[in-house]
């Protein structure tokens, strides 16, 4: 029987999960983000890449190991203090590490030495965790992917993959040599090699059954492994100690509704997939007799969510899209996915800490985990944890109430964030995480994300309006924000239309009231793809009634950075629109950038100079709101950096009594700057993670309250986590 928790029921649990929980209630949060950049050898350029992908802790629950293919090698990091986590080094395998487990002083690494997807090969090294060194090593007959320890200690079980060359043919199966299993008995952690069982796995699956993959292994305390075979869709339950397939079933299908299924810049859960193979990944056993499998796709499906099975084959239950909608609520949903795979959740992980039964699921495209409460029937999503960018692997450490992802995307040759292993703490208190969400609408989510600029309803106090950027061209909106809720809620998305349909060619990065119940909009243009720099009026239904191109005396010297904020000053006939360009464009002097004016009555513009604080090597420094408030505007100045590189993420405020605007293609004034707040303590304390770069909106309410949001680049090259808080300001009413 397939059991369902009402989108209802999931969102009503998620919302509780951000509240004060009871006394007796625990909540996750992340404690400390480490970058494994910070582990490798001194001989390594600082930019060579690096993945932490599988990960695994020591028995004492002090070290965490990873496996880090790029490198070609295993990573340690000392976890002693769990909130302050140290680099302990790695250690440079012969090889490809794909997998790491241990068996109490002991890592087995699963090591892929092949020279071609013909001519598979490789090992299982053992390795001492006190002295970091290679013991011994087994011939394993093939390309290892999953490794598993028996919860006694008593063997090892690796999934021999021998993967498909996906360029050849389309990557059509069959191509051999065909997959298979390994179990190794141990001795203390120590392999005996020459006892190695092989077990064949062809003639399970009706898809590419001569050809097996085998992707994950997971074993209970009965001591069977049950294995998944991804691209054949299918699942094998082994007895570890004969070696014998004791059963075998296919994962079977399932009829998606609801979901977004074009990658077009619009966030839309309004279509449906039938019949789409499961095509599971990860494995975890949840009991003696019931195992989740997470459904990520690899060869003609992936159907987005998480299905439970006992080891008979019968389905127990099926997420469906529920996982994707509450992700999309969150602002993470991966539009670049949506034809494909959606949020492709890849990892899991299973463990009790006390009396409660947990697993995990990790969204590698949305890099989001989802925490369950296991409940023996239908499981209770709980929380949705922040990750670093693409979580492979997990580890649960119940007896310190620790959690830990490792995070496999390293863009840090592009000047983006690194790869990360993530720690959370299960404690009481406040679920951090996340800061701001969406409601549902007709069972959907409303989708957004890359929220760049902030505006205040005049009367209402903690009602605020957001707009998105270029990354969704295709649906341009504005948000309206319960800022008073906990997280702050999206109550509903107005779309910015032109002639009745959507708008097109806009870089919406800046919003304020026009005091009529419309707003004003400033699009940073980019000549390139034909986005004009220009500002639109648009009334109280989201209509653009007035487009206003930017005079030659600007355009003339344009650069991509344009306009990133925009605010109004004064009323009637001097109501004026002050906008910020972002950085220096072709006649500014180094250092400077405009402050741009525009009279709504006499269609006047002008501009003052704003002076730059120096960037560090290698960054640059903009501008990326601009919001009136009293007798000042304030501006949010930022370097373009991440993680330990962020330096400048700094409010500052002119006097509008200095705004006297020059006309433009002459002298401009020079105003001068006051810093208010610096914003790069609160972008560290908010989900202690790593620091991200886009600071895009600001504004005060109509009480005098201050928030702050961040834009997630639409969770392209991003961990997708957007920061919404009330900033903490003083002096500034």
């Amino acid at each position: 029987m397939t059991h369902r928790l009402t989108r209802a029921a999931l969102t009503a649990a998620l919302l509780a999960s951000a509240a004060m929980p009871a006394a007796a209630d625990q909540v996750f949060n992340r404690i400390a983000s480490f970058p494994v950049a910070q582990n490798l050898p001194a001989d390594k350029d600082k930019l060579t890449q690096t993945s932490a992908e599988i990960i695994t802790a020591s028995e004492d629950g002090n070290m965490l190991i990873y496996s880090d293919s790029p490198l070609g090698g295993i990573g340690f990091v000392d976890i002693t203090d769990a909130k302050a986590p140290k680099a302990a080094g790695v250690l440079m395998m012969d090889g490809e590490p794909t997998s790491v487990a241990v068996a109490g002083g002991k890592v087995l690494v699963g090591v892929n030495t092949s020279e071609s997807f013909t001519n598979p090969s490789g090992n299982l090294a053992v390795v001492d965790l006190a002295s970091k060194a290679v013991e011994a090593t087994c011939d394993i007959g093939g390309q290892p992917d999953s490794v598993a320890v028996s919860p006694d200690k008593s063997f090892v079980a690796i999934a021999i993959e021998n993967e498909r060359d996906e360029d050849l043919n389309d990557g059509e199966l069959p191509q051999m040599p065909a997959g298979d299993l390994v179990i190794v008995s141990l001795n203390d952690g120590v392999a005996d090699c020459g006892g190695l069982k092989r077990v064949a796995l062809t003639g399970l699956a009706q898809v590419g059954g001569d050809d097996p993959e085998p992707e994950f292994v997971a074993i209970n305390s009965l001591g069977e492994i049950a294995v998944t075979l991804q691209e054949n869709n299918h699942i094998a339950i082994v007895d570890g100690k004969t070696g014998d397939v004791t059963s075998h079933f296919s994962a079977g299908q399932v009829d998606l509704k609801g979901i977004d299924t074009k990658t077009d810049g619009a966030l839309t859960f309004t279509g449906s997939k039938d019949g789409v193979v499961r095509e599971p990944d990860a494995l975890k056993w949840l009991d003696d007799d019931r195992f989740v499998i997470a459904n990520e796709g690899d060869y003609e499906g992936g159907s987005r969510g998480f299905t439970i099975f006992n080891k008979s084959g019968e389905m127990l239950y099926e997420s469906g899209p529920s996982l994707e909608h509450e992700i999309a609520s969150i602002g993470h949903f991966p539009d670049r996915r949506a034809r494909s795979k959606g949020i492709e959740p890849e990892g899991l992980e299973a463990a009790a800490f006390g009396d409660t039964k947990y697993f995990f699921v990790l969204s590698e495209r949305s890099s989001i985990v989802g925490v369950y409460k296991d409940t023996g029937g239908e499981p209770e999503l709980l929380q949705l944890l922040p990750s670093g960018i693409s979580p492979e692997g997990a580890v649960a450490i119940p007896a310190r109430n620790l959690f830990a992802t490792a995070n496999e995307v390293d863009l840090g040759e592009d000047g983006l964030p690194r790869s990360h292993v993530m720690l959370y703490e299960l404690a009481e208190g406040e679920a951090a995480y996340p800061m701001i969400r969406s409601v549902m609408v007709d069972g959907a989510p409303i989708g957004w994300g890359a929220l760049s600029g902030l505006a205040a309803d005049a009367e209402k106090a903690g009602t605020l309006y957001a707009v998105n950027d270029s990354f969704y061209g295709m649906q341009p909106q504005i948000f309206t924000i319960d800022a008073t809720q906990k997280p702050a809620m999206i109550t509903s998305a107005l779309p910015i239309t032109r002639g009745g349909a959507a708008a097109q060619k806009l870089d919406i990065e800046g919003i304020t009231g026009d005091g009529k119940g419309g707003f004003w909009l400033a699009s940073e243009g980019r000549t390139d793809r034909l986005i004009p720099h220009a500002l639109y009026h648009v009334d109280a239904k989201g209509e653009i009634k007035q487009e206003i191109a930017l005079p030659a005396e600007l355009l003339n010297n344009e650069i991509r950075f344009g306009f990133e904020g925009v605010t109004m000053i004064g009323e009637g006939d001097d109501a004026t629109l002050w906008m910020a360009v972002q950085r220096e464009w072709a006649d500014d002097a180094k250092g400077t950038v405009k402050l741009v004016s525009y009279n709504i009555k006499s269609k006047e513009w002008g501009a003052v100079r704003y002076p730059l604080e120096a960037p560090a090597e290698g960054a640059w420094v903009g501008l990326s709101e601009i919001t009136a408030h009293g007798d000042y505007v304030y501006i949010v100045e930022r370097d373009n950096q991440v993680g330990e590189n962020a330096k400048l993420k700094k409010l500052y405020r002119v006097a509008i009594a200095d705004l006297k605007p020059a006309k433009l293609g002459g002298e401009l004034p020079m105003v001068a700057k006051e810093e208010v707040h610096d914003f790069v303590p609160d972008l560290k304390a908010a989900t202690n993670g790593y620091i991200v770069d886009k600071l895009e909106g600001f504004v005060f309410d109509a009480s005098g309250k201050a928030f702050a949001v961040t834009d997630n680049d639409g969770v392209d090259d991003s961990s997708g986590e957007t920061l919404f808080w009330e900033v903490n300001l003083k002096g500034t009413n």
